[in-house]
């Protein structure tokens, strides 16, 4: 879907005045009834992405997780059935699941060899070794709590795996959904006998920065020639999509020809002003591509 730089601008304000939680998300949904779903739930993830990028040094100073881990214990010595994690992190401002990254980090800082543990977990060297851990019971009653207020998956494992790197693990699903949308675009370039090259293809012979796929044989899409295409499973901003420029697009460009981008959550209109120099934008499969 399709968005106009003001409509873009109302809902990032709207976001900016609410907690990011899944309340806040019904609540977006609720004022922005005629936006797609699937929109709005991308730009919801890119806003609060910015917003922890910005406040991520407030948030993980020593003095701030001490403060929150102490909180934490507090809260639940006095009520360890009350979902202490949820409302400290909203009272903070801050998200629920990384507030429990933050106490399950401070947790396994004061146990002997656990961060040790964790790391090894990562890799998935160790997983037999995990056994003490789950077997504890202040462990098991952290991660259940952690699990809980936070909707974090219950297994030690995983809580595990999120302390021991947070980074993988945030991108973890936005790296699963961008493959799933890969896939069904190379689904669709099948059915409509296109022939192909994948990134994956493209780097066995040589190539290092490369589209998701590279066409045999030039298509014709709007009037426009397309010799590559890239898919990106969220919605392009002007943040997101100046950075795709500099970073991705125009290196295909300058390497392989003009290209389509698919944003498949949708984009800012005004962005789609390169046409003539060669990036045509989509919000999905166009359905008047012709061969060559």
């Amino acid at each position: 879907m399709k968005l106009s730089k003001a409509q873009y601008d109302e809902i990032a304000r709207f976001l900016a005045q609410i907690p990011p939680t899944r309340q806040s998300l019904r609540k977006l949904k609720d004022r922005f009834p005629s936006q797609s779903q699937s929109t709005l739930l991308s730009i919801f993830s890119q806003e609060y992405q910015k917003q922890i990028k910005r406040t991520h040094a407030k948030h993980h100073s020593p003095e701030a997780t001490d403060a929150y881990y102490q909180r934490y214990l507090n809260g639940v010595s006095k009520n360890a059935a009350s979902p202490v994690l949820l409302e400290l992190a909203n009272e903070v401002d801050f998200a629920p699941s990384l507030m429990a990254r933050i106490v399950l980090e401070r947790f396994l800082q004061e146990q002997d060899g656990l961060t040790r543990l964790a790391g090894s977990l990562w890799t998935g060297s160790c997983l037999g070794a995990a056994a003490p851990f789950a077997e504890s019971d202040s462990s098991e009653e952290v991660l259940s709590e952690l699990s809980k207020s936070c909707m974090l998956p219950s297994s030690p494992f995983l809580l595990l795996a999120l302390a021991a790197n947070p980074e993988k693990s945030l991108r973890f699903e936005e790296s699963a959904i961008g493959h799933e949308h890969e896939v069904l675009l190379q689904e669709m370039l099948l059915k409509k006998k296109i022939s192909f090259l994948t990134e994956d293809q493209l780097r066995a012979k040589g190539y290092d920065k490369t589209p998701d796929f590279i066409l045999e044989v030039p298509v014709a899409v709007e009037g426009h020639t397309i010799h590559w295409i890239e898919s990106k499973a969220s919605f392009g901003d002007e943040c997101s999509h100046q950075a795709y420029l500099h970073d991705q697009f125009w290196s295909y460009w300058n390497r392989f020809g003009p290209g389509l981008v698919i944003y498949w959550y949708g984009f800012i209109e005004e962005l789609d002003c390169h046409r003539n120099r060669g990036i045509l934008l989509k919000d999905c499969f166009p359905t008047d591509i012709v061969t060559l």
